[in-house]
């Protein structure tokens, strides 16, 4: 045989040297929680090795995650129900939890990428990302006057000291919207990441265990996308691209590297994917109880991310790999 792919693979060396994708911590967008409160680190018991985090520990941890490395973090609010209503008003509230945890971020580490999460899902007393409506004709979400909050919170999270806003309601029109918005408000150097091809995933549940935000009564079929579907992906990071995203996103991401490949090959915008909890808590299962190489399976997971041509990886995992890389 003339040709023997094994010669490339004989030593660490040359595997090193032919290797064709490098996972880098400058790679990745670490999801954290803030929760009210002095002194309070929560885990989240469904995702073992996260936690919620008042601002002052949250402030804490973002140095550690600093010091090891980390250029960019996404924000997420677990909120009381007191806070929450139909219309999810408390998005908009400058001195409530959400927002003073932006600009006390932003304001100790102005050099960190930071990433806020545009939705109603956490503030709504609906659990739902949109506004609720009973009509005659049964429940619906509705879209079009769901993108006026959408658009004052995002506008809210910039005046704040957002980098960049991240929508991930799945409402048609609202990147278009919040960025006319943004535009309008002087933000213009605000970057969206459009959370594009979001599915309706069972592998959201313990990421809703840590916001206490799902849905109240029903599902999100008719907003996320509905798993068995590629092509529309296409059609819905057309539209984002058209209306001025600036990132496109997948989610979840490791039971969806078809639609990072197929999004990276057809889009010239940086392809992001969203290694969601499901996927992050199933790896931490199977390795506590010994099944596999937790560490390796890691590894191998997020690496598959950028083989399949994410740019930008929002993991769980994060501090993890950058630990190791220390």
């Amino acid at each position: 045989m003339l040709r023997r792919p094994r010669r490339n693979r004989q030593s660490a060396a040359i595997r090193d040297m032919v290797q064709e994708n490098t996972l880098s911590v400058k790679d990745l967008i670490y999801p954290m929680f803030v929760m009210e409160g002095q002194n309070v680190r929560s885990e989240v018991k469904s995702m073992p090795g996260i936690a919620r985090f008042s601002l002052d520990l949250l402030l804490e941890e973002i140095q550690e995650c600093v010091d090891l490395g980390i250029q960019a973090i996404a924000l997420f609010p677990n909120l009381p129900e007191e806070r929450k209503d139909k219309y999810a008003t408390e998005s908009q509230n400058p001195q409530g939890l959400y927002l003073h945890a932006v600009s006390e971020i932003k304001s100790r580490f102005p050099e960190l990428a930071l990433m806020t999460d545009v939705a109603m899902d956490p503030y709504s007393s609906d659990g739902h990302d949109g506004i609720v409506h009973e009509g005659p004709n049964g429940i619906e979400i509705l879209n079009d006057e769901t993108l006026e909050v959408l658009g004052n919170m995002a506008v809210a999270q910039a005046r704040a000291g957002a980098d960049i806003v991240g929508p991930s309601d799945m409402m048609d029109g609202r990147v278009g919207y919040i960025r006319e918005r943004l535009d309008a408000e002087g933000f213009k150097k605000t970057g969206i990441m459009a959370y594009s091809a979001k599915y309706a995933s069972a592998f959201y549940g313990p990421f809703r265990d840590a916001l206490d935000s799902a849905p109240r009564f029903g599902d999100k079929k008719t907003y996320q996308m509905n798993p068995a579907n590629s092509r529309e992906a296409l059609i819905e990071a057309e539209l984002d691209l058209a209306e001025g995203a600036d990132f496109l996103m997948v989610k979840p991401a490791l039971a969806y590297l078809d639609i990072i490949k197929l999004l990276s090959d057809n889009f010239d915008l940086p392809i992001a994917a969203y290694n969601v909890s499901g996927e992050y808590a199933m790896i931490k299962a199977a390795a506590q109880n010994g099944w596999l190489d937790g560490q390796r399976a890691m590894l191998e997971a997020v690496t598959a991310m950028k083989r399949a041509g994410a740019k930008v990886i929002l993991t769980y995992f994060a501090k993890e790999i950058a630990t190791l890389n220390k």
